[in-house]
């Protein structure tokens, strides 16, 4: 998706794992898968994109669990595109799941949280803005 394009209703718009070594992890999947990555600056630290060894595109994300980031499961985490966020927390809860990060802004690109549904999974919820 390039940063013009709205990702579309219902599609998996982003994957990214949140870990108390990042760094660590980070060279794991650079041994093990062999992507390249670019830092991301998170103000005293970096998280970082993990890129297509081929293309160089961003394939997914591997973060600190700090700061915003702290209370996130670590696991490999799914963004699902919602329209309206408040509303799809709102039916999660109806329907048995749980708001396990209370919906975060993501300045120009929108909100997020992340939920836990019936069956224990994990998953995030992105609205665009």
């Amino acid at each position: 998706m390039t940063q013009n394009e709205r990702p579309v209703w219902g599609s998996v718009s982003w994957v990214d794992l949140t870990v108390p070594d990042a760094d660590k992890v980070r060279d794991f999947y650079k041994s093990v898968v062999g992507w390249t990555t670019t830092d991301v600056d998170m103000g005293g630290y970096s998280d970082y994109c993990m890129n297509s060894p081929e293309d160089g595109t961003t394939k997914a994300g591997v973060c600190h669990s700090r700061g915003v980031n702290a209370d996130l499961p670590p696991c490999w985490l799914i963004y699902i595109t919602v329209p309206d966020l408040d509303a799809s927390i709102a039916r999660c809860l109806e329907s048995g799941g749980k708001v396990i990060s209370e919906p975060k802004d993501l300045g120009p690109s929108g909100r997020f949280c992340v939920i836990q549904d019936p069956a224990g999974a994990y998953a995030a919820l992105f609205s665009p803005a």
